[in-house]
């Protein structure tokens, strides 16, 4: 089993920064994709950033050169850099791990007001 656990979403203006944060335990291991999707409100859930091995990365085209995804493996811990944040990010994010099956975290509230 694998529990995921995020924090670190919140309210910023336009512009703005926030860092998201994902604590994984369980059975994780380095080679599994990890990433993150965010869904607003009448919206379907759509991917924003996913990790391999804490090195191989893919991006939205909306989020590339804002949002960076790293992953501290020692930690069992994946991260969400935004940066630039615009209203159009406003989400709940949910960080996501694929294994035998998919896991999927909580959700994470991000407003970004103009």
């Amino acid at each position: 089993q694998v529990q995921l656990v995020e924090s670190g979403g919140g309210l910023v203006q336009a512009g703005g920064s926030l860092r998201l944060s994902c604590a994984a335990s369980g059975s994780i291991f380095v080679f599994n994709l990890m990433g993150w999707y965010r869904q607003a409100p009448g919206k379907q859930r759509e991917l924003v950033a996913s990790i391999v091995g804490g090195i191989s990365t893919r991006y939205a085209d909306s989020v590339k050169g804002r949002f960076t995804i790293s992953r501290d493996n020692a930690k069992n811990t994946m991260y969400l850099q935004m940066n630039s944040l615009k209203p159009e990010d406003t989400a709940v994010y949910y960080c996501y791990y694929h294994s035998n099956r998919d896991f999927w975290g909580q959700g994470t509230q991000v407003t970004v007001s103009s």
